[in-house]
């Protein structure tokens, strides 16, 4: 064979060499049933603690690196100002009430008895005014009393009229009881007292700092000793369980990722190690490849935030840290299913 055809059965291979790689590229990378490699982070999840009232830290129990538990106590201010107001509220939540109950019950006996005999020491009084002054009426025309007399007697039967009327009308009220409207603002002043007894008591537990989920104490903030105001960040949370991932799905291989599908999860601390995941959400919404995301697509192609649960049985996932999430080939997953 010359030197000229082997040249050219050479041209030819790498033509078709050429023709094959791309041809895989093509049918076999480009594949959208194999499996992906998706790129993102361990997302940051804090949260600020501080108490809801103002006062003085009395105690704080756990110190930055601290795993602790949902409703675990962290921090206890000066309780002794906030048990004083409960005390004062449910005091004044019990007069309220007594004085609704005297309301409610009306009268007693011995007070309707007593308004009884003062009416009828009024009829007496009124009585005796009358014959006092018929009898100098009778004296007049002798000339025995006087016309002054004569006013003072009528004057003193007036009196005698309206003391009996108003006896009268102190008996009525004392038989009825007390008015609709007193009993109705006496409930509403009560309710208000309950109020306040409930502010005060609400106050009192906001005196303890407990832990809203589990995590890691990353910050702390104060010491005891402190005065703080109201939402005065005292620790910070972070929080790790579960934990979070925030990856990013190329547009064209958006139909490969399903909330609730499996997937693993692999670190550059963990060589070899795959943790198990679940897909947990998917945005709906499309963006561009952020900068802090390493791909080997082009920048501007559009992808897909999706949120990945893991599960960290060695507590190396740290917030922040960079995940590969690793998405099974199509093929798998079915014969997976098959058998």
């Amino acid at each position: 064979m010359s030197a000229r055809v082997r040249g050219l059965a050479a041209a030819a291979a790498l033509v078709l060499g050429a023709v094959g790689w791309y041809l895989w590229r093509s049918h076999g990378a480009d594949d959208p049933n194999a499996a992906l490699s998706l790129f993102g982070n361990v997302d940051v999840h804090q949260v600020e603690l501080g108490f809801r009232v103002t006062g003085r830290i009395a105690e704080m129990t756990v110190q930055e690196g601290d795993r602790v538990k949902a409703g675990e106590t962290l921090a206890q201010l000066d309780r002794v100002p906030f048990a004083t107001d409960v005390a004062a509220a449910r005091a004044d939540v019990e007069q309220a009430r007594a004085q609704l109950e005297k309301l409610r019950r009306g009268f007693r006996v011995e007070e309707i008895a007593a308004a009884r005999a003062t009416v009828a020491q009024r009829a007496a009084d009124l009585a005796n005014a009358q014959v006092t002054l018929k009898r100098q009426q009778e004296l007049i025309a002798a000339g025995l009393v006087t016309h002054q007399q004569i006013d003072d007697a009528e004057a003193r039967v007036a009196q005698s009229e309206a003391q009996l009327a108003a006896a009268r009308e102190q008996l009525n009220l004392e038989l009825h009881g007390s008015r609709i409207e007193d009993i109705a603002a006496q409930k509403a002043a009560l309710a208000s007292a309950e109020a306040r007894l409930a502010k005060a008591q609400t106050a009192l537990s906001d005196t303890t700092l407990l832990a809203p989920s589990g995590g890691i104490i990353s910050v702390r903030a104060r010491e005891p000793g402190a005065i703080v105001q109201a939402g005065q960040t005292v620790y910070t949370l972070t929080l790790n369980d579960p934990v979070w991932i925030r990856a990013y799905v190329p547009q064209p291989r958006l139909g490969r990722i399903k909330p609730g599908m499996g997937v693993g999860v692999s670190i550059d601390s963990m060589p070899g190690k795959r943790y198990e995941a679940t897909v947990g959400f998917i945005s709906p919404d499309a963006e561009f490849t952020p900068k802090t995301v390493q791909t080997d697509q082009v920048r501007d192609d559009l992808v897909y935030r999706i949120r990945v649960i893991a599960t960290d049985p060695d507590n190396v996932f740290r917030q922040g840290m960079p995940v590969t999430v690793l998405v099974p080939a199509a093929r798998s997953e079915a014969l997976a299913r098959d058998h």
